[in-house]
């Protein structure tokens, strides 16, 4: 994949699960065609990976997490068509916490156990972008106000909301 995305092949993507409950095996490809494509292969590419990784806008799978990075990554990068998207990606991460609601909405306790996992995929996915405060900082400097105000606006997310919410 090239200088950029170069540490992709290291994480195992076929076994773990994206949001939709599918193997993430997926994830690479998309990522590539972000980093390389057009600005419309990219926005598609986004699209996409954002249904997998944080669908419906607000619920993430075991994938998430380790998508991050990259994300963060390409977001990073000068020649990445559509930052903006990216970073509109990232703050739908940073907010989630459907599974923490499920869990706390829980009246019997032994359901309770049965998010542990998802509530686990949360916290480390918001974690993970909160990891990646510094590069959206360098972004919300940007003389690009199309950079520079997503990235702004994901910072005030992350200023919001707990990278470990309670239940």
């Amino acid at each position: 994949m090239g200088s950029l995305l170069r540490s992709v092949s290291g994480v195992r993507w076929g076994e773990l699960r994206n949001a939709t409950g599918a193997a993430a095996s997926g994830v690479p490809p998309l990522l590539s065609r972000i980093a390389y494509g057009d600005e419309d292969t990219a926005r598609i590419a986004i699209d996409d990976l954002g249904d997998a990784i944080c669908a419906l806008g607000f619920v993430v799978g075991e994938a998430t997490a380790p998508t991050v990075p990259f994300l963060l990554e390409l977001v990073g990068f000068p020649h990445v068509a559509c930052k903006a998207e990216l970073l509109d990606l990232l703050g739908s991460i940073c907010r989630t916490d459907q599974w923490h609601s499920a869990a706390a909405a829980t009246q019997d306790r032994k359901h309770d156990a049965s998010y542990q996992q998802q509530t686990g995929w949360e916290a480390a996915a918001r974690t993970a972008v909160y990891a990646g405060r510094s590069v959206i900082e360098g972004i919300a400097s940007s003389v690009r106000p199309e950079e520079a105000t997503p990235a702004r606006k994901l910072l005030q997310v992350m200023d919001s909301t707990s990278p470990f919410p309670k239940l």
